[in-house]
């Protein structure tokens, strides 16, 4: 694995020694939001600094640098999650925009009444609620995957759950709050046997796991660029050139045709600039590039294995508590977690007293109180500059809850 103290020096808000509260900065909300490294900063600036023109338009030599840049970010995407070519990605604005395209763009013109679509009850709201839309409109079923006693989604679940009108199967390939990694390969490989479009959502899955869209043979994939390093309001959608060529632009505009007259017939542009009108977020890509970049030099399995390592830790020092509850010990993601006796929110509170950043409430996954029998939790998140001493201070605040029930509710 890579030296995790010299990584921080990476990262400005870790060198600068930022603090929260009065107190240094422990960061364990990167499931949200990553930190930003100093080259996808840099790659940012020298965009806007350097070569500020638009992309895709323009006849000039600066514009033309912009395209080179541009289109290298997609190519570097490719490279990271094994596309077979990179006119398969579009940019997007995020996770949560590419679902919405393949629900509307694909669902919306290929179902129809008694369609089903197959969800779990842990998904993120922007994997349910394009596809409640969708089936509202259409007339199309939901139907959800059991989660097993363990957390768990199995291929057997899906088999048992697939009927001869399932058309789409959307799941996230790690959840966001039970953490846990869902056989993806497996079920695509399976649902495709059967005619089933799978579509999932990598938002958590892709910057902390090895990502082949060829081998796991997945039809549509979405994750944004803020939680793998990148900056905000940038993503990616993939997906299979036969099915983009199947899909329909659910933005129209500048950039996404080739030609239209008065009368209203439209050409529109090759995949992917048909689903990319309008200027794009030039900066947002190649920072996303540099990100992807910055990634791949570290090594993914290097990126799973620290995590791994985090995880584990965290698990070992929490399990030496007697006042917290842990909901997903043996996940791979983020871990999920109460201070017996308070609130998440309220928890949420405490740590950030003491300089520690994590994430509290239903985190968008607002039917999965039905599996966990808690409508809220403290998430607690790593990622590639996370240490042990951050693991520790965690742990020291959560053996003061009850100091803090003492002091605010008994």
């Amino acid at each position: 694995m890579y030296d995790v103290y010299k990584v921080r020096e990476d990262f400005p808000m870790l060198k600068n020694k930022v603090k929260m509260h009065g107190a240094p900065l422990v960061y364990l909300d990167s499931n949200a939001t990553t930190l930003k490294p100093q080259c996808v900063i840099d790659a940012v600036v020298d965009y806007l600094s350097n070569y500020s023109a638009n992309a895709e338009r323009g006849d000039y030599d600066l514009s033309h640098d912009v395209d080179l840049h541009f289109e290298g970010a997609r190519e570097t995407l490719r490279q990271f999650i094994n596309a077979k070519e990179k006119d398969e990605l579009i940019f997007t604005s995020g996770s949560t925009d590419g679902l919405n395209m393949v629900a509307y763009g694909y669902g919306l013109t290929h179902l129809k009444a008694g369609d089903e679509i197959l969800l779990s009850y842990a998904e993120h709201a922007s994997n349910t609620l394009p596809w409640f839309d969708v089936a509202k409109q259409t007339g199309a079923v939901i139907k959800y995957i059991p989660i097993d006693e363990t957390g768990h989604i199995t291929l057997d679940a899906v088999k048992a759950t697939v009927t001869e009108h399932t058309k789409i199967i959307s799941l996230a390939i790690m959840t966001n709050v039970l953490g846990f990694e869902v056989p993806i390969g497996e079920i695509a490989h399976y649902a495709h046997t059967k005619g089933i479009v799978v579509v999932a959502d990598g938002a958590q899955s892709v910057p902390h796991m090895v990502t082949d869209v060829q081998k796991d043979d997945i039809d549509f994939l979405a994750f944004s660029g803020h939680k793998m390093l990148g900056p905000t309001g940038i993503g990616v959608l993939y997906g299979k050139r036969a099915l983009l060529e199947e899909m329909h632009p659910v933005r129209s505009g500048g950039g996404s045709n080739a030609r239209y007259n008065k009368e209203g017939e439209v050409t529109l542009k090759e995949i992917p600039y048909r689903f990319e009108a309008g200027t794009p977020n030039i900066e947002g890509a190649v920072g996303l590039g540099a990100a992807a970049k910055y990634l791949m030099n570290l090594g993914m399995e290097n990126v799973v294995a620290h995590e791994e390592a985090m995880r584990k830790y965290a698990i070992e020092r929490l399990e030496e508590l007697d006042n917290v509850d842990v909901y997903n010990k043996d996940a791979a993601g983020a871990i999920a977690m109460n201070i017996k006796d308070v609130f998440s929110q309220d928890a949420a509170s405490l740590f950030n007293t003491y300089g520690i950043a994590v994430r509290a409430g239903e985190h968008c996954a607002k039917i999965l109180d039905n599996y966990l029998g808690v409508n809220s939790t403290v998430r607690a998140s790593f990622y590639v500059y996370t240490t042990k001493e951050d693991i520790d201070a965690f742990i020291e605040v959560c053996k003061k809850g009850d100091d803090f029930l003492d002091a605010f509710f008994r």
